[in-house]
């Protein structure tokens, strides 16, 4: 146990911090969906994650967004692992044929009022992936989406951004 903590000691902080202006636009980013937050879920927005089948580059943003560089959780937002305790589905992917009654479910399992938000060009139009055998291209196609936030893949800025002009911000 010694011998890991030394080795933690000793490798220090090997994250890199982020440039200056983009430290002021997610702290103003922040604190205008801090208030958002606030003002329309009452305390914290809970998400629930659904990869519909994609690359993965998405979630690595969207795992980014939630580190301690970005740290969506001191603006009120938590990820969930149930449905049932989600404001907010983010789903990412184009959607694949084996995804489409499970993302059916999830939908359905969501609580009302529900809000949807395609994350990335596949989740729009199927992005690279496009139609065909395995894919049945975007989100929209199978349950009501209400946002699409662009990019292959969109930066934590941009979500945090597209979620904000979701709720109101």
């Amino acid at each position: 146990m010694l011998r890991i903590l030394h080795q933690i000691f000793r490798t220090g902080i090997v994250t890199e911090p982020l440039p200056q202006g983009a430290e002021k636009e997610i702290a103003l980013v922040g604190a205008r969906l801090e208030e958002a937050i606030r003002r329309r879920f009452r305390r914290s927005l809970t998400i629930r994650q659904v990869d519909a089948g994609s690359c993965n580059g998405c979630e690595l943003e969207i795992h980014a967004m939630n580190n301690p560089i970005y740290n969506c959780e001191r603006f009120g937002m938590h990820f969930t692992a149930s449905p049932r305790f989600a404001d907010m589905l983010l789903v990412t992917g184009p959607l694949t044929i084996n995804m489409e009654r499970t993302l059916l479910r999830t939908y359905n399992a969501t609580p009302p009022p529900k809000l949807v938000v395609a994350v990335g060009d596949c989740g729009f139009n199927g992005g690279i992936f496009g139609e065909s055998y395995a894919s049945l291209g975007g989100i929209g196609k199978i349950i009501p989406v209400d946002a699409y936030i662009h990019g292959c893949p969109p930066t934590p800025a941009d979500l945090l951004n597209g979620i904000l002009k979701l709720i109101g911000g």
